[in-house]
């Protein structure tokens, strides 16, 4: 039995039955070559050709600091397929931030697959009628494809920062991205938050340590990227919250900005994958979309992940990279806050925590 005959049985009844259907539909796809990536910024592909008998193109659509981890992932895939069914493969990627992205598959990019920096990103998709319900059982670990933690980045020659508790006594001004416009600033701030209320604090006290951490962040930028951006390029601010895959992959391009990561507590930063079904169906690219989802979980493409930062799932993989990871103590996840809607409905939603204690700093 192979991956894809595997996945086909692990799900339920009636996704079983569309799949099969689907799968019917596109045999005989060949499928080959590996195409040029669009970038760091979102960029639809003119026009996906879907499958026919002289090959099939895939569109994946992720967030950017994965694109150099498909550099070669990518072509691994595309031997791998070929190998095993003689078919051939092209790509078309997209790459941006997270929430862009997602944006831009709902407003029209026709993905074939889709990486993205939390769950919630995902859910919006699957919300717009284009990614059916119960993906997250479609894949291995409910969907989540890499981890990474937060990280603490400090200036050279001043102390690093590795206690959640320096962050909120005043001293230091902070460089976050806005969780209402950044998808994955939200771990930024579900960090601050879990660093008092799930090591034994109460929801007041973590309330007033959020409170006096954002009283000392001068701006919040619109996303990840641009938070950098304030940090790196325009020297603002002392400590700036990010992810651990990003400062490893800019240590790995020479960047010498000293960093630490809180091992005391820490949040799980998972990253999903899901199959866009409305449009591999419209594409007849079922098939091999989910062959190359499948193909993310092998140790070949979790090892391309670990070389640029990332945790791997696979805990092969991830004991040969063990020494690049410190161990957390108490690693958070999602499911300890009850999940996504929980959290968005307590914490990001239009007058729900975040911005009442934005309006509480404004007016201080």
């Amino acid at each position: 039995m192979n991956r894809l005959d595997a996945a086909f049985q692990a799900s339920s009844l009636a996704p079983q039955a569309r799949k099969v259907l689907a799968a019917c539909a596109s045999l005989g796809i060949l499928l080959s070559g590996c195409a040029g990536s669009s970038g760091n910024a979102s960029s639809s592909s003119a026009a996906n050709t879907g499958s026919s008998s002289a090959g099939a193109k895939l569109t994946l659509v992720s967030y950017a600091v994965t694109k150099q981890a498909y550099e070669n992932i990518i072509p691994k895939f595309v031997a791998d397929w070929k190998a095993k069914t003689g078919q051939e493969v092209t790509f078309e990627q997209s790459y941006g931030g997270s929430g862009s992205q997602t944006r831009a598959v709902i407003d029209g990019l026709e993905a074939d697959i889709v990486q993205l920096a939390l769950a919630g990103d995902v859910k919006k998709i699957e919300k717009a009628g284009l990614i059916e319900p119960g993906w997250e059982q479609e894949a291995p670990n409910d969907a989540t494809v890499t981890r990474s933690v937060v990280a603490l980045v400090t200036r050279p020659g001043r102390p690093k920062v590795e206690q959640w508790s320096q962050l909120g006594d005043g001293q230091l001004k902070v460089i976050t991205a806005n969780p209402k416009t950044s998808g994955g600033a939200k771990w930024n701030f579900l960090a601050l938050w879990a660093s008092v209320a799930k090591t034994g604090g109460d929801e007041p006290k973590a309330l007033a340590f959020a409170e006096n951490v954002l009283e000392n962040t001068p701006v919040l930028p619109k996303d990840a990227r641009e938070s950098s951006d304030v940090f790196y390029k325009q020297g603002q601010g002392d400590v700036l919250i990010n992810y651990e895959n990003e400062v490893l992959l800019a240590k790995l391009k020479g960047d010498t900005q000293p960093f630490s990561i809180p091992r005391d507590v820490n949040i799980s930063i998972d990253a999903p994958v899901a199959v866009v079904d409305k449009n591999v169906d419209k594409h007849g690219t079922r098939k091999v979309a989910e062959a190359f989802v499948q193909f993310l979980y092998t140790p070949e493409a979790q090892r391309e992940y670990a070389k640029v930062g990332f945790r791997p799932v696979d805990a092969s993989v991830l004991k040969e990279f063990e020494a690049q990871y410190p161990k957390v103590g108490k690693l958070i996840t999602v499911k300890d806050f009850g999940g996504w809607g929980q959290i968005d409905e307590k914490f990001f939603k239009d007058g729900a925590i975040f911005d009442q204690i934005q309006t509480k700093v404004s007016q201080s």
